[in-house]
């Protein structure tokens, strides 16, 4: 039998790297844990996001210790909260000895929507990604994207026809950096508002028929989408900064239609 003497355990990671090549992100990816969020009802939905922790690492060390990120995650809460993010953030950059890192979680959001002419409720999901981010000198920064599913009903198609006009399901997906509290429900909203009609989970047939004339009066090429909502976007003073997609995922084609608008406000100001 061999001495279990004690002694210390070599730190590789710590090790001097000669190289002289920084690594911009270093981390985990794809960690599952619960989450709790607040909605805009005043009610608090618990759920389980995807995360991803990445620190900046400097050319100097030849790696980072991965297992600090996991003691991060789990020795925060139980349920992580939206309001823990920036905190965990900064401890993380501060564990690791990092001047800069990013935390992002994803995870289903449920909406509950009511049907607009019966009446009659039922739970809409939509993905989001919370993405917070220590910048070099300290600076934070937090993004919110949401993916919205939505009706569009193709202007052309309705114009050369005799009767009726191909539509289809799309995603309009809006990437947010914003410096002011803003809830996921306004961001929804404003999308859905834009579009030749919003998505429901339950429809009756009086509802059906209202959104199938609803989209029918309401035509929007791919292009349009984007430009409507960017319209909104620029109006909204708590985003600096949009991302703004939309893929049309076409009836009649094998495959997509797509239009994106990107703007920083603050550099166009």
């Amino acid at each position: 039998m061999k001495s279990h003497e004690s002694h210390a355990i070599p730190d590789v990671q710590n090790a001097n790297d000669s190289r002289q090549l920084a690594i911009n992100k270093v981390g985990i990816k794809s960690i599952r844990h619960p989450i709790r969020v607040s909605d805009k009802s005043g009610g608090v939905q618990h759920t389980i996001a995807t995360f991803s922790m990445y620190v900046g690492l400097p050319h100097n060390f030849k790696g980072t210790h991965m297992s600090r990120f996991i003691e991060i995650l789990n020795g925060n809460e139980r349920e992580i909260s939206v309001e823990s993010i920036e905190p965990m953030l900064r401890e993380m950059v501060k564990r690791l000895e990092a001047e800069t890192g990013v935390i992002e979680m994803s995870f289903p959001y449920f909406i509950n929507k009511t049907a607009p002419v019966s009446g009659v409720q039922s739970l809409m999901d939509y993905e989001v990604t919370f993405v917070a981010e220590m910048r070099e000198g300290g600076e934070y920064v937090f993004e919110m994207k949401v993916v919205v599913p939505v009706t569009s009903l193709c202007p052309c198609s309705k114009k050369i026809s005799e009767y009726g006009a191909h539509n289809q399901r799309s995603h309009v997906t809006v990437t947010a950096q914003t410096n002011d509290f803003l809830w996921i429900e306004e961001l929804v909203q404003l999308v859905e508002s834009q579009a030749s009609c919003e998505l429901y989970g339950l429809l009756k047939r009086t509802d059906e028929k209202f959104v199938t004339e609803r989209a029918y009066e309401n035509p929007k090429f791919v292009e349009d989408m984007v430009r409507d909502v960017a319209g909104l976007l620029n109006a909204e003073k708590r985003i600096d900064r949009f991302v703004v997609e939309s893929e049309n995922f076409e009836s009649i084609h094998n495959h997509s239609a797509y239009a994106l608008i990107e703007r920083d406000k603050r550099r166009d100001a």
